[in-house]
């Protein structure tokens, strides 16, 4: 399927899974769900192993993006079993959950460290649950990014928090260059807007001296 499909059948997807009930249907839409999207999550797979994790490529792990990916699709298929996204990004915010904690998990048994315990939450924390770890200028931020226009923040999600580049973003997305600058350009601009108060005030002008 051309990656400029993917986000469409996507949602697709994931409108036939808000109208089912039951275990049997819903497992062979997630199925057709991730085996639509399974280039868009090898890319994403292989940018965040080679990009965060490169010592995992290395021995004794040797690493490679397919095993990555194989062991994601596992846990997204166990996970869509409580996790119902409801829209693309969600989804492929769940997905590149799992696959930080995929890589996580190998990088404490590369270190000999207990495994930390997996909360089973969808996406971004609540205000409820990370206040006391993030500043409320913190938190306003995240519900910032995440109130974006989905095709907003699904690119400043990509580059600016992902770290990956704007052409790659491009080809990931099957659409130009520019079209990810004006898509980032546009993110930014609003989340300058809703966080104005934030920005320091500019200098001030040194008074021009008084003649004695």
């Amino acid at each position: 399927m051309a990656e400029g499909h993917t986000t469409i059948a996507v949602q697709n997807y994931l409108g036939e899974l808000a109208g089912i009930e039951g275990s049997a249907p819903a497992a062979s839409i997630i199925r057709a769900l991730i085996d639509s999207s399974v280039t868009r999550l090898h890319l994403l797979c292989k940018t965040l192993l080679v990009r965060s994790y490169p010592r995992l490529t290395r021995p004794p792990f040797n690493l490679q993006s397919e095993e990555m990916l194989s062991s994601v699709v596992d846990r997204l298929l166990r996970a869509m079993e409580k996790v119902r996204p409801a829209t693309v990004r969600q989804f492929f915010a769940l997905a590149n959950q799992h696959m930080r904690w995929e890589l996580n998990d190998l990088a404490r048994r590369l270190d000999g460290q207990p495994s930390a315990m997996e909360f089973q939450e969808a996406f971004m924390p609540s205000a409820d649950t990370s206040a006391s770890q993030l500043t409320p200028n913190a938190l306003r931020m995240l519900k910032a990014i995440e109130s974006l226009p989905e095709e907003e923040g699904e690119v400043f999600s990509l580059v600016r928090i992902q770290g990956m580049a704007q052409t790659e973003v491009a080809d990931l997305l099957g659409t130009s260059t520019k079209a990810i600058q004006r898509r980032l350009n546009r993110a930014l601009m609003i989340l300058a807007r809703n966080l104005s108060d934030l920005n320091p005030p500019p200098p001030s002008s040194p008074q021009p001296a008084e003649d004695a």
